[in-house]
């Protein structure tokens, strides 16, 4: 399970095995949460300016960081791959743009999901996307590939 592997991969940071909860509705979610650390304060200031997410211009994403990204809030859809970034702003969502095509040659679009906006790689570059995270992605998330 996903939360299990993230769990691993933070366990030196985390104040407890993940726990069940109910979820929206009739679902039940599972989670755990880090400690607080000087670290973690120090990336959460990097994340949020005041208390909104956003995107900082000098972000670098290597490949496990993408594809944790996309096993968390990723998804695929026919031939296209989405970000489900719609909490961002529009002009954070330009600059993740720039980001995937600066550091990856990754060419994006912006999608309208209802109200809101969502990076969608163009279908052109899904599988360059799939190829750069592929070795990241855990065998329970590999069907969001192409």
């Amino acid at each position: 399970m996903y939360v299990d592997w993230k769990y691993q991969m933070l366990q030196s940071i985390v104040k407890s095995e993940p726990k069940l909860r109910k979820g929206n509705g009739n679902r039940i979610a599972c989670g755990f949460f880090t400690r607080c650390l000087p670290e973690i304060t120090d990336l959460f200031h990097y994340f949020y300016k005041e208390r909104r997410k956003m995107i900082p211009s000098d972000l670098s994403l290597d490949p496990l960081s993408l594809a944790v990204w996309y096993m968390d809030d990723g998804s695929r859809s026919g031939g296209s791959l989405y970000l489900n970034t719609q909490q961002f702003s529009m002009q954070d969502q330009e600059t993740l743009q720039s980001i995937l095509l600066n550091q990856y040659g990754i060419h994006s679009g912006l999608n309208r999901d209802k109200e809101y906006w969502r990076v969608r790689i163009v279908t052109a570059d899904a599988q360059k996307f799939c190829n750069i995270i592929r070795s990241h992605v855990i065998p329970s998330m590999e069907y969001k590939l192409m």
